[in-house]
Order: structure tokens, then sequence, then C-alpha cells
């Protein structure tokens, strides 16, 4: 079975978008397009909005069009609609631990667990420049690779 994954970061706009975005690339040319990928936001100020721009010029600048996904805030019940959740960072991955129903069997981490040497934490680039942006992007496509890597084992 083909797992469900949500990527969850504070407000949806930043760097679950990206997430969402360079998986669904991904595995599309992994020819894994059955894999349902989605992303929220622990907080739900951004609800409804597109994603930052520069999130969206750095993804386009690699060929992946993000602009047409909408924020939207983490909900209890995405507990039961993914399998995997990742999260950008421990503060979110936290703020999803206290959420965590029992019964959830599925996996619950920060991106980049087990993917990089050094901190496992996704930045927020939403204050910085767009090299910040560059960076992010460049970490969440190295989580990504691992992610489709363990996918393609599981099929």
């Amino acid at each position: 079975m083909k797992p469900r994954i949500l990527c969850v970061c504070l407000g949806n706009i930043c760097r679950s978008p990206l997430a969402e975005g360079i998986l669904l690339d991904q595995l599309a040319k992994a020819g894994l397009n059955d894999v349902v990928v989605d992303s929220a936001g622990t907080g739900g100020w951004h609800a409804g909005e597109a994603p930052d721009r520069r999130s969206v010029a750095i993804a386009l600048h690699h060929g992946i069009d993000i602009s047409r996904q909408r924020a939207r805030k983490f909900r209890a019940d995405d507990f039961e609609a993914f399998d995997w959740i990742f999260a950008m960072d421990q503060d979110n991955l936290s703020a999803l631990e206290r959420l965590k129903p029992t019964h959830f069997k599925g996996r619950l981490e920060r991106m980049l667990d087990g993917v990089v040497e050094g901190p496992k934490d996704v930045p927020d680039p939403y204050y910085g420049g767009d090299d910040g942006f560059l960076h992010v992007y460049n970490l969440l496509d190295q989580a990504a690779q691992k992610t489709v890597g363990e996918i393609q084992r599981l099929s």
C-alpha cells in the first residue's frame, strides 16, 4: 500500500508547500502518481492563501508549479487521512505530538530525520531573503529523494 503523506510547517505558505510540490514532482518522475501528498500548517492565520511568492519562485525555477496550492490548518482528522506526517521542525513536531491520538500508528517525524547530518529542522525562510528559500528547497529536495526511495522499496 502506498503511503498518504502530509507535510506540515507553521503557516503552510513557505516550507510545507515546497515540500508538497517537490515530493509530487519526484514521485511523478518515478512513476508513482498514485501517492497522495498534501500540506498544512499548525497555525491557521494564512488559511486560503497561496504560498509565499518566494516559495513559488524557487519552485518554478526548478520546474515545479505550486502556485495553485492554498494554505490550510492541520486538522485532527488528518491523523486518519495520512500515514506519514512530516513536520518541518521540532516546534511543529511537538505541536502535532500533542494532538496525536493514541491509535495513530503512522509515521510522525521531522522531514529531515535520517536525511542530513547536523540540525534536523528545516529553517523557516519567511523573514529572510531569497537565499534562505534556495537553502530550504535544497534540504527538501534531499528529503523528497529519500522518501521516494522508501516508497519505491515498499512497492
